[in-house]
């Protein structure tokens, strides 16, 4: 594996940021917190996704008859990182750029790629996951929302939890069970779901940092086009893994560098604290740049694999593991040393980077839940790379 960018990658790492220099309002932040309304927060992220798009920079590792710019996984990685790296606001149609649109691409009809890939890269259209449920989080194929044909539709009901951008998708990746007389992986069927459709309800769930990130959906006789099916009926598991490996396997690209910009200003705050003088501060801060190069590399080792084979594999449940639990022991050892000030929230006048830390400390929880558990992540390691014995 080569570490090093080639010349064409160099080259569209350099027009990248070239094009962010030139686009990107470096003030955005400020615009966007005076924004009241958090529904007027997603239109200003919004408008930055079409920029995107317009200046042809979405999709970039899709295939060019979709909308897509055709370039490698190394270049959608090089997006990523350096996007994260500008400080770039988030595109607030990433579930359907990295997860919906990926799968639609390889199992869609050529009706569906035609109706929905454009507008997921515009971000005319946000999407959201229909997967976890109240009792089949981590055993997605237990799930219980059910799809009953009745002619030319499908009649839904059911209920889904944590679903992130519930609030504002237009469409919903559905998992539901079609038949229930055959075992639990084999009875699933993935639906395309207008989520303005009559029945659908979306309920906040707060979080303890406050936030209304994720929701409940409730699905009450929501009928779904038979035309709607993303794959085959009862093949839905398949199609769900596929979603679920496009998640592990590119998530961890921008959260790498995100952390390394943590890093480098807790050190700074550190200094200003007067505690790099700890030889234990100093070891903890050495442990964690240590594995974040680790991320690091692991992520190339992924992706160069990704850019010979074209699909995740398991193997990306690796990243997932190591990112999200690295955040959470990263943010451990920064309270450790902000002290009390680490306790303190956005707006208190001596919250240091505004509260930002107290956050994140609260927000890494949720981690080693979201995109799959560490304990579920460590089963498909161990069967599916190790080739051990499942243990459930």
């Amino acid at each position: 594996m080569d570490l090093n960018l080639s010349s064409a990658e160099l080259a569209f790492r350099d027009g990248l940021r070239a094009w962010l220099g030139e686009k990107m309002n470096r003030g955005w932040q400020a615009e966007y917190a005076a924004i009241p309304e958090k529904a007027g927060q997603f239109e200003y992220l919004r408008a930055w996704q079409r920029k995107v798009y317009d200046g042809g920079w979405a999709g970039i590792a899709w295939p060019s008859e979709y909308g897509g710019r055709g370039a490698s996984i190394i270049e959608q990685v090089i997006f990523t990182e350096e996007m994260a790296r500008a400080g770039a606001p988030n595109l607030p149609g990433v579930l359907g750029l990295q997860l919906v649109g990926p799968t639609t691409i390889t199992h869609g009809t050529a009706e569906q790629k035609e109706r929905f890939l454009r507008k997921i890269l515009s971000g005319e259209e946000i999407w959201c996951q229909g997967f976890s449920e109240p009792n089949a989080g981590s055993d997605l194929a237990a799930l219980r929302t059910d799809a009953k044909l009745d002619g030319d539709h499908f009649i839904v009901n059911g209920q889904k939890v944590w679903t992130s951008y519930g609030w504002a998708a237009d469409w919903c990746e559905l998992v539901v069970r079609t038949d229930s007389e055959v075992p639990k992986h084999k009875g699933l069927t993935v639906l395309l779901v207008d989520m303005k459709s009559p029945g659908v309800d979306v309920r906040p769930l707060r979080q303890m940092t406050g936030e209304t990130e994720f929701n409940e959906l409730f699905f009450t006789d929501v009928r779904v086009p038979v035309a709607n099916v993303l794959g085959k009926v009862n093949d839905g598991w398949n199609v769900a893994i596929g979603t679920l490996m496009h998640e592990r396997a590119t998530l961890g690209a921008g959260i790498q560098i995100v952390i390394k910009r943590s890093f480098e200003r807790i050190v700074e705050i550190a200094k200003s604290l007067g505690k790099l003088t700890d030889p234990l501060v100093r070891q903890k801060l050495a442990q964690c740049y240590a594995e974040i190069e680790i991320m690091r590399l692991n992520q190339m080792r992924a992706y160069s694999k990704m850019a010979n084979g074209g699909t995740p594999g398991p193997e990306g449940s690796i990243q997932k593991i190591f990112w999200s639990e690295l955040n959470q022991r990263f943010q451990q050892v920064a309270q450790e040393i902000l002290g009390p000030y680490g306790q303190l929230t956005k707006g208190s006048e001596y919250a240091i980077d505004d509260g930002v830390w107290s956050y994140n400390y609260l927000r890494s929880r949720g981690n080693t839940i979201e995109a799959g558990t560490s304990e579920i992540q460590r089963l498909i390691l161990g069967h599916y790379v190790l080739g051990l014995p499942k243990s459930y």
